[in-house]
């Protein structure tokens, strides 16, 4: 058995880096570079990859270890025939750490044939933080590294028309292209930049929005020793995925040129507006994600497929998705129904095992983001609040108290001071100081939830009731 590298592996080749990205995660590697990989095999691309870790903690040390090499299981159902296949992707050249080489993260802006910068950093991830300084190696965020790798770029350069970058957020917020270009916009003018670099930003620099879809489980644990016995490899980076993919670039014909997917025969659409993609695939996948996880969690299941097949579970996911997420989009009925029971398939999944857990990082952002719309909607249309995205509301608050599930510990992954706040929150021990403390909390959702009628007490109503009859009890309460 070998240890994966570009030298037990063979793979010499050595193509330019035209992409820098940021974000060495499972979706990424099973998504943009999986599309990268095939645009250099079908479609004479030739690039490579540049990965940048854009948190202090990662795992770009594992992948340099393996030379950025890694296998991608991609399983399902494809136009009738199964499908299990395993490739060894090798688009990624290196990883860099900013927070450890800093002069390194900044040289990536001084290679002429960068021309493209990809991002996920979740819906956490962009976002402007005044107390970020130009000289800090790194700015804690990633509009702010971005911001001054441009600056770098435009420095290194004499601010030449030609070195301008194109770039594509993945983050699943809707406006994500504008929203990353304001914060940068505004790194320009905390940091006083200048007017030149400011111009070259605007001119030569161009920020598209984008949507992605495509379900990525992330590490297959489960079926590993299969895996490494076919590649023959020991490869701590292998990333299973769905079939089906979609990415929706709101960019012009003349970046397709540059970025020949189609010609690759992959399902990359380059648009005039993603919004109607954005609002269906968001509200209709997302949303019934994020809220079904924590209630599935919390019931003792593990994966999206075990919560989609559990008698209870299964009915608070039609609830979800069908009763209190789909009336709230202005799109076709019969489309809508069609979306959604296809989201379903891929739910259940035969092939993907989804455990819930890797879909909980950041889960506070992710119900403003794919959920908070919906409620907010519901209720103005309705007359009355969701109930089950109330509870998975409450659900996700309960699942931030820590503490154990039968002999696992709860372990949240956020931001340090949402994590601070749940804390002291849950310190009090009572259900209405937690639910009222959430929703005030203004850095979580930019406003105070405490003034929507009726969702303070429902939330501590819910919350109380998972913390007394258990979550399992509470669900079939909900669905009977």
């Amino acid at each position: 058995m070998h240890r994966l590298n570009r030298k037990t592996a063979s793979v010499a080749t050595v193509r330019p880096e035209k992409i820098i990205q940021f974000g060495e995660g499972n979706f990424l590697r099973a998504f943009a570079d999986w599309i990268v990989f095939n645009m250099n095999e079908k479609a004479g691309f030739n690039s490579s990859v540049a990965v940048v870790q854009p948190r202090a903690t990662g795992m770009v040390d594992v992948l340099n270890e393996q030379d950025g090499l890694y296998h991608l299981n991609l399983q399902g159902i494809d136009n009738g025939r199964e499908v299990n296949s395993i490739r060894l992707i090798d688009v990624i050249s290196r990883g860099v750490n900013p927070y450890a080489h800093f002069g390194e993260y900044l040289k990536l802006a001084e290679n002429p044939d960068a021309r493209f910068v990809i991002s996920n950093t979740t819906e956490a991830g962009i976002a402007f933080r005044a107390e970020d300084k130009l000289e800090d190696q790194p700015a804690k965020s990633y509009p702010g590294k971005l911001t001054q790798l441009l600056y770098h770029r435009f420095q290194t350069f004499g601010g030449a028309a030609d070195k301008g970058l194109i770039i594509l957020p993945c983050e699943l917020i809707l406006h994500n292209g504008a929203a990353l270009k304001k914060c940068i916009e505004q790194y320009i003018d905390l940091w006083q930049l200048g007017e030149a670099f400011a111009q070259w930003f605007a001119r030569a620099c161009r920020v598209y929005g984008t949507l992605v879809d495509r379900i990525v489980p992330g590490f297959p644990k489960d079926t590993i020793d299969e895996i490494t016995a076919k590649t023959g490899y020991e490869d701590k980076l292998v990333v299973k995925g769905e079939i089906f993919h979609l990415w929706v670039i709101e960019a012009p014909q003349s970046v397709a040129l540059e970025f020949p997917a189609d010609k690759a025969g992959l399902n990359v659409l380059f648009v005039p507006s993603k919004k109607p993609y954005h609002d269906r695939k968001v509200t209709l996948l997302n949303g019934p994600h994020t809220a079904l996880s924590p209630v599935a969690y919390l019931s003792g299941l593990n994966t999206v497929r075990e919560a989609c097949e559990h008698a209870a579970i299964g009915k608070y996911i039609r609830k979800v998705m069908f009763d209190e997420l789909l009336p709230t989009l202005d799109l076709p009925q019969a489309e809508l129904e069609a979306f959604a029971n296809a989201v379903l398939e891929r739910f259940r999944n035969p092939f993907v095992k989804h455990f819930v857990t890797s879909i909980m990082l950041n889960s506070f952002a992710k119900f403003k983001a794919r959920n908070l719309p919906g409620l907010k909607l519901y209720l103005a249309r309705r007359g009355s609040l969701p109930p089950a995205l109330a509870l998975g509301l409450a659900a996700i608050c309960v699942y931030y108290r820590g503490g154990k599930r039968g002999n696992d510990a709860i372990t949240p992954n956020d931001d340090e001071a949402i994590l601070d706040r749940l804390a002291n929150l849950w310190a009090s021990g009572n259900a209405q100081t937690v639910a009222a403390g959430v929703l005030a909390t203004e850095y979580i959702w930019d406003e105070n939830l405490n003034s929507i009628p009726g969702l303070t007490d429902l939330l501590a109503k819910n919350i109380d009731s998972i913390l007394s009859i258990g979550m399992p009890e509470t669900v079939k309460k909900l669905v009977e």
